[in-house]
């Protein structure tokens, strides 16, 4: 017996070592799981939620910025291209058309400018005591014979121009009213070779005849025509003139054109007034 076993203690087993097992702490995790992100890794300002949920991640400020400068970019785009539509027409407009439209407007800005300066001056006159009212029956005289003219109930004389058209039709005599009006003619008057006459003012029109000559207000008129009209001849003749205008369109149709200025200007003709039969004036 040895002593070990005197002392009743448990026989020992020899160990071997290459059996010898290393024993590791379990801690219940695979070793071909993710690695669990640092606390360096995740959002401080938007924690987890609890049971382990998806977390939506907000877009930082600087994107949205970035999404709203687009979406400006985008509408400045559209806007410019609407833009350039828009003067498209004029870009291919021929440069007489071009020199015509620019003519015209100068001359309707010539004509503000000096209706400006007129009610200016009217208005200081009104507002001159005793002599404002002498003044106010100056002009409201003044205004009626204007208005006389322009409806055609009056006769009116004045430097201007005697235009005679030869082989035209009714638009050529349309485009020649309207370029004269553009122009500041003020009284106009159209004859024809067969003896009549029509006044013209903002209601006229003008067609083609069955036959020949033109059909003006209802009355018939056989050419040559001859037009009389109350203006600054200068101005009047510069706009028949231009490039692309009444006269060239008239001389490539095979029609003339002739114009003389006049130191005096007759028109005669003269159109009935309208009977009003509702209307009545404030007083």
């Amino acid at each position: 017996m040895t002593d070990s076993e005197a002392r009743g203690d448990e026989p020992t087993v020899p160990m071997d070592s290459s059996k010898v097992v290393t024993e590791q702490p379990l801690t219940g995790e695979d070793e071909s799981a993710p690695p669990v992100p640092e606390e360096s890794d995740l959002d401080p300002e938007e924690p987890e939620p609890a049971g382990g949920g998806l977390r939506i991640k907000r877009p930082a400020p600087a994107g949205t910025l970035i999404w709203v400068l687009l979406a400006l970019l985008g509408f400045t785009l559209v806007v410019q291209l609407r833009s350039n539509d828009a003067d498209h027409g004029l870009a291919t407009a021929r440069q007489e058309d071009l020199v015509r439209i620019l003519s015209d407007l100068e001359a309707q800005d010539s004509r503000l400018l000096a209706d400006i300066q007129a009610l200016q001056s009217t208005r200081q006159q009104l507002n001159s005591g005793v002599q404002g009212r002498e003044a106010a029956l100056a002009e409201a005289t003044k205004r009626g014979e204007e208005l006389g003219l322009l409806a055609g109930t009056v006769a009116g004389r004045g430097p201007g121009l005697e235009i005679l058209l030869d082989r035209v039709k009714a638009s050529d005599i349309l485009n020649a009213v309207q370029e004269l009006r553009g122009a500041r003619g003020e009284v106009m008057q159209l004859n024809g070779a067969n003896g009549s006459a029509v006044r013209v003012v903002a209601s006229s029109y003008f067609v083609d005849a069955t036959g020949g000559g033109i059909v003006a207000d209802g009355k018939h008129l056989t050419g040559p025509f001859r037009l009389l009209v109350i203006g600054q001849p200068d101005t009047m003749r510069t706009a028949l003139q231009i490039p692309g205008g009444v006269v060239a369109s008239v001389q490539n149709d095979g029609g003339s054109v002739t114009m003389d200025s006049r130191s005096l200007v007759e028109v005669t003709e003269v159109r009935k007034a309208a009977t009003l039969q509702y209307a009545r004036p404030v007083s």
